[in-house]
Formats: C-alpha cells, structure tokens, sequence
C-alpha cells in the first residue's frame, strides 16, 4: 500500500511540474550578451521562438533591420541580446 502512495505522489509531482518546466520565459528576464540559441518556431519576421543552451524557452524580438524570416526550425544562431531585444544575429553552420 505504501508503495502505491509513493508511485501516486511521485506521478503528481512529475504531472505538476513539466508544465512548469515548459514555461516561455520573458526576454526581459535574460540578462544583456550573447547566446548560442536553437530556433524552434518562426511567429513572423521579428519574432522567434528560441530555446538556450539552459533550456529556457523565450521568444526574441527583433530591432531596427533585423529579420528573422529566413530562419527555419533547428537553425543554431548566435544573438545578442540588450535589455530583451535583439539588436543583430548570426546564423550558425
């Protein structure tokens, strides 16, 4: 009997965590630099969804001339970021 407990109380951490876990954490939050991101999903040409190196999940917006729209899912690219934005990229080979 107190291994099903265990097995029950185990399955409900587990169930209410993982949707914790795959939370979109706000750009603003990132510290200012450069990261090597892996690019899940283009939402349009000045956003994307990105996941670190951490796995954070964020979206990235972009500033000025840059444009995301060339960028396909799984695409490594390195970016800046400044105060949630990001001001350039440089895709990965």
């Amino acid at each position: 009997m107190k291994t099903k407990v265990q097995l029950v109380a185990a399955s409900l951490v587990l169930a209410c965590t993982a949707p914790a876990l795959a939370a979109v954490v706000d750009s603003n939050m990132i510290p200012d630099g450069q990261y090597v991101v892996k690019v899940e999903r283009v939402q349009d040409a000045h956003h994307v969804l990105v996941l670190m190196s951490n796995g954070v999940e964020t979206v990235l917006v972009a500033r000025g001339d840059v444009d995301f729209s060339k960028l396909k899912p799984n695409d490594s690219v390195r970016v800046a970021l400044v105060k949630g934005v990001v001001p350039v990229f440089e895709p990965l080979q």
